[in-house]
């Protein structure tokens, strides 16, 4: 048995990790992508971000209502 503490993410940290802005990874919870609990303020367990990258890589997150795979471009477009 894993008897490790989880490390526990703000958002800011998040957000500096995914090399995105913090209203991104709000946006990203309030769309139910990415895990989070309150605890004080919002936080994000090291699992679940790991799970969410292994879940949406190679997908394109632009449009959270309308999340799909990514294209590969052809050569030329």
């Amino acid at each position: 048995m894993d008897n490790r503490i989880p490390k526990l993410y703000t958002v800011a940290e998040t957000a500096k990790l995914l090399h995105v802005n913090r209203n991104k990874v709000y946006e990203l919870i309030g769309a139910g992508l990415l895990p989070a609990l309150k605890l004080g303020s919002l936080k994000i367990l090291d699992t679940a971000l790991d799970e969410f990258l292994a879940k949406y890589n190679g997908y394109d997150l632009s449009d959270f209502s309308n999340v799909r795979k990514l294209v590969p471009r052809q050569v030329g477009d």
